[in-house]
Formats: C-alpha cells, structure tokens, sequence
C-alpha cells in the first residue's frame, strides 16, 4: 500500500495527527483498546489509514463532542442496532430544555421590569431570578481538574492504562522532560501539572497524604473496578452502594491520589 496522503493511497499515523489535532500517542491508544485500527501497514511496519478509517475517526470525534466515553463510542460504532439519530435526540432535548429555561428567565425578568411597584421586586423575586441565572449562567465554559505529581510521564501512563482516561496531549521541554500532560475524563478534562515548591505545590507521594479526591463516573463500576484491580491500582474499598444514591470504589493512584469511580443507583 503506498502511503502518500492522496485520497485513496492512504495516510500515516503522522499525517492523521497532523490533519485532525489529535496526538500519535491518542491514535495508538485508540487502536491498542480497538477503537481505530489502521487497515493497512507499510513494508517498515508503518500504520496506514485508509478513507474507512477516516470516516470512523469522524465519527469518533463526532460522538467525543457529544460526550459519549470511549467504552460507549466503540459499541456505538461496531453495534448495528446503535442509532446516531437516538443520541441527537437526547443531546435535541438537553438543549431544548435549556432553550427553554433561558425563555422562562427572559418572561420572569420582563415581568419585573414591568411591574407597576415603584419599590422594585421583592426579594422572594430577586432570588428566584438569581437561582435562574446560575442554572444558565455562561461564564463558565469549562472545568479543568489539575492534579499534581512529580513524575508526570509515569502518573499519564498509569492513568490511561489502569483508570482508563482519554490520553491527551504531553508537552515536553527542550531537554524532553515532560512539563503538562492533558488526560480527557468523559465530559471534563484533567492537566497534569510539576511539583513546584513555591507555590507549595505538591505530589500526595511528597506530602505523603491525600488532600484532595478525583470522582469520575463510569459506565460499569464493577467492571472498572476489576480492570484497575488487575492493573496494580491499590484499592481502599470495592464497589459498595452508598446510602447517598450512587455505587462506588475508591482506588488510589501511582503516586497516593486519591480516586473514587461511581454510577448513581437505579
């Protein structure tokens, strides 16, 4: 198979990379869980991706915007009876419900504008308006979880491999030291970040404590509870229901962070 990047000929992992804004390192992890496998393979044992493979990634990438995990985007693809169409559908109604809190907002803060008392709105109002707006409120467009180590290349690995988060991107200095590490965790991401004593920033392995504990939800917390056990993650409890709704584990990282994984009870 030739690997030139004219349609048909194919495309290295570099070029899809390149083409698409994903890493060489999320490609290979894509194929090493069997998300995306290259169709081919040069004579030096190169990937090759042909148009099929590109279609599948759009549609990777596609259903990652819409939130799926990559656990539910593989079954998605390879199970025929998945429907695209059912998953708009449900993101249709999210933002149709938001379309039509917005609209409720808008009625409620005319009618106040509107109102004949010279006195302005009650307080009962006002609150009523305010608890409206931190429901719609748009300044916060993202939430980044940054945790601290003091070997990020191996906390990346041990992430990906044993608790199962999206592999990102690493930054590397000139001396190829690693510097920031991004992991993808369903809807949010999480940076890696460096010791660093003077903003009194510190792994758990160095202060020899956890301060502070990551929850993700997943899918199955059995199932992923018997991946990170298997993998050498130190477990602190199995999988239990809590009496506040959800059914969780608790594992700690390589370097002594603290982790639970949970589903909310049926």
């Amino acid at each position: 198979m030739t690997t030139d990047s004219r349609r048909g000929t194919g495309r290295r992992v570099g070029e899809l990379a390149t083409a698409t804004g994903l890493t060489v390192r999320t490609l290979h992890y894509y194929e090493e869980i069997g998300l995306l496998v290259a169709s081919g393979r040069t004579d030096a044992g190169h990937r090759v991706y042909a148009d099929g493979d590109v279609e599948r990634l759009y549609r990777i990438c596609l259903l990652r915007r819409l939130g799926l995990p990559l656990g539910e985007i593989g079954r998605a693809l390879d199970d025929p009876a998945w429907s695209l169409r059912a998953a708009m559908t449900t993101q249709l109604a999210d933002l149709d419900h938001r379309v039509d809190a917005a609209s409720r907002l808008r009625a409620r803060v005319a009618q106040l504008v509107g109102s004949s008392d010279s006195d302005g709105p009650l307080t009962e109002d006002l609150l009523e308006v305010l608890e409206e707006m931190t429901m719609l409120d748009a300044t916060v467009q993202k939430r980044i979880a940054i945790l601290v180590y003091s070997d990020l290349e191996e906390a990346y690995e041990f992430l990906v491999r044993v608790f199962g988060l999206g592999p990102g991107e690493l930054a590397r200095d000139d001396k190829g030291n690693v510097v920031h590490g991004e992991l993808q965790a369903g809807d949010g991401v999480v940076w890696l970040h460096p010791e660093l004593p003077d903003l009194q920033l510190a792994s758990p392995k160095t202060v020899g404590a956890a301060t502070a504990s990551m929850v993700i939800m997943v899918d199955d917390v059995d199932a992923h509870f018997r991946h990170a056990r298997d993998e050498g993650a130190t477990i602190r409890y199995e999988p239990v229901d809590q009496p506040y709704g959800y059914r969780e584990y608790s594992a700690l990282d390589n370097e002594g962070g603290l982790w639970s994984f949970m589903k909310p009870l049926d």
